[in-house]
């Protein structure tokens, strides 16, 4: 009863952190939508709008960001620095930063390992399984932040690989049809709605503040943290500064891009036949031995005997 209760506990602890960690909806309103939202809804009293959220909303969320910012706030600044690089190549999941994700990270270790080591503790276990399992547990709640921010890192630099290409070909066809290097990447930001476009429109935005071409380029490259995009602008820096016109380096990119995309399905489609071995050894060659040499067993028993 009490491990029951102690992994009960455990799996409500770990639900109320990814409740913290939530991301919420990706996609920004436009402006004809918030003008709209402001000039038709009506004005809603504070009382109304707390209704209105949800708990965990107006209650878990700002109770593990404030204390996330109070223990992450004492973190080294070259820890600080490396998880904002980090949290910059996932696109800012959940609109945390450096302080709030390392005060996660040991605000779940300490939750989990300290739960864990009081609830074994009750149950009567030994103090050294006690002290065991209280550290694993630990350790694995400092983990599990970490290994939730690679996979968004991963998923996103998965995201840009599969969009560079197409995104790439509409920048080279708009710019051969007149249009120049700025405007066309504006022209492929309005297309399609990914992490590459919403990179472009970053871009552009910085570059309309003040910033340079090269500098904005580059800075999507470090956050993007992806091979062909880091190749892409180097080439476009390279040439804006060589004075090389620019249809020419898009056009050497565009049919780079494309055989490196057929390399990869190549690549796909000889790893397929190396994934599909387990599922069969495993779980289609069983049922089939079953079926051939089911009928033989008997007899083999009968002989036997």
């Amino acid at each position: 009863m009490e491990l029951m209760l102690a992994a009960g506990i455990g799996v409500l602890a770990i639900v109320l952190i990814l409740v913290g960690m939530r991301k919420g909806s990706s996609a920004s309103p436009n402006i004809e939508d918030r003008l709209n939202s402001f000039g038709m809804q009506q004005v809603q009293s504070l009382s109304e709008r707390e209704k209105s959220e949800g708990f965990s909303s107006r209650v878990i969320s700002p109770l593990i960001r404030n204390m996330s910012k109070s223990i992450g706030s004492r973190s080294p600044d070259s820890v600080m620095e490396g998880t904002r690089l980090k949290l910059a190549q996932a696109g800012n999941p959940s609109g945390m930063g450096p302080v709030e994700f390392l005060g996660l990270r040991y605000l779940t270790a300490i939750g989990l390992g300290v739960g864990f080591f009081l609830l074994l503790l009750l149950a009567g276990v030994q103090m050294n399984m006690t002290l065991l399992v209280g550290g694993v547990c630990g350790v694995l709640g400092f983990m599990m932040p970490n290994i939730w921010l690679d996979r968004k890192r991963k998923a996103r630099r998965k995201e840009v690989m599969l969009s560079l290409p197409d995104a790439i070909d509409l920048l080279t066809i708009s710019v051969e049809s007149g249009l120049g290097f700025d405007p066309a990447l504006q022209r492929v930001a309005e297309k399609w709605d990914n992490a590459l476009t919403r990179e472009f429109a970053r871009v552009l935005s910085e570059m309309r503040i003040g910033k340079t071409k090269r500098e904005a380029l580059r800075e999507m490259s470090v956050r993007c943290d992806e091979d062909g995009l880091t190749t892409f602008v180097s080439s476009v820096i390279q040439a804006d500064t060589l004075g090389v016109p620019i249809t020419q380096v898009l056009r050497i990119q565009s049919e780079a891009m494309r055989v490196r995309r057929r390399q990869r399905a190549e690549e796909m489609a000889q790893k397929a036949p190396l994934k599909m071995l387990f599922p069969m050894v495993f779980l289609i060659f069983p049922a089939l031995y079953v079926v051939i040499l089911g009928p033989a067993i008997p007899q083999m028993m009968k002989a036997l005997g």
